[in-house]
């Protein structure tokens, strides 16, 4: 068993190395946006539905009700990539149970990239909803002297996203390798189960998080960043 997917390679040419993580990535991606298709082809506004349509809607509305609680009211324009976060993590963990899948997540790079997601949508919203002038004087609140220490911390905030995310779900992989190794039955499918609920539990923090961020932007305060800790 790999600690990272990043550790199996498919391809090499030089430089160039063709491994787990772009390869489960873009697999991943796939199915996910295939799936998309395929339940939302035929939707019904009926009292029959499609099972598919039931999950589907149990889903969006589960994550549209965290957006309201975190404090943003227009859910539905933050649904679309909050719900994609999530959405992206937990398929990542649950696909676990496929032999020889490794979490694409289990990767420094694939986690990163998602924090710099977050990163680049938490100025943009901020900016939709306060204007230019308003988003960039929030950088100045409550004092201007906190102007070094609010940029700091869009770059820390961004690093811990990804370093949390990466280190929970290598932890999983590490601890499941290990009791691999001594005890190759019993323990394993335990862990096993148990990764795929951490997979969910990490999933829902993220995606939490994210909302956080961009719930502080919009507001123009940085209040609700103190739910990080």
């Amino acid at each position: 068993m790999h600690l990272s997917p990043d550790d199996i390679i498919f391809w090499e040419y030089g430089f160039i190395k063709l491994n787990a993580t772009i390869v489960y990535t873009w697999g991943l991606m796939f199915v996910l946006a295939a799936g998309s298709k395929a339940v939302t082809r035929k939707l019904s506004v009926g009292l029959e539905r499609a099972r598919w349509q039931n999950l589907l809607e149990i889903i969006v509305s589960a994550i549209k009700k965290q957006i309201e609680e975190v404090g943003l009211r227009q859910s539905r324009m933050y649904l679309g990539f909050v719900g994609t976060l999530f959405v992206f993590v937990a398929t990542a963990s649950l696909f676990t149970v496929i032999p020889g899948y490794e979490p694409p997540t289990g990767s420094l790079s694939t986690t990163t990239a998602l924090a710099i997601c977050v990163f680049i949508a938490v100025p943009l919203y901020g900016i939709k909803e306060q204007g230019l002038g308003g988003y960039l004087r929030s950088y100045l609140e409550p004092t201007p002297l906190m102007l070094p220490f609010n940029i700091i911390g869009e770059f820390s905030r961004t690093l811990a996203l990804a370093v949390r995310l990466f280190g929970n779900m290598m932890s999983g992989t590490m601890i499941l390798a290990i009791l691999l190794s001594i005890t190759p039955f019993f323990f394993p499918i335990v862990m096993s189960a148990l990764g795929l609920l951490t997979g969910m539990v990490q999933a829902y923090i993220f995606s939490i998080l994210a909302t956080v961020y961009i719930a502080a932007a919009a507001s123009g305060t940085a209040a609700a960043e103190a739910n990080d800790s």
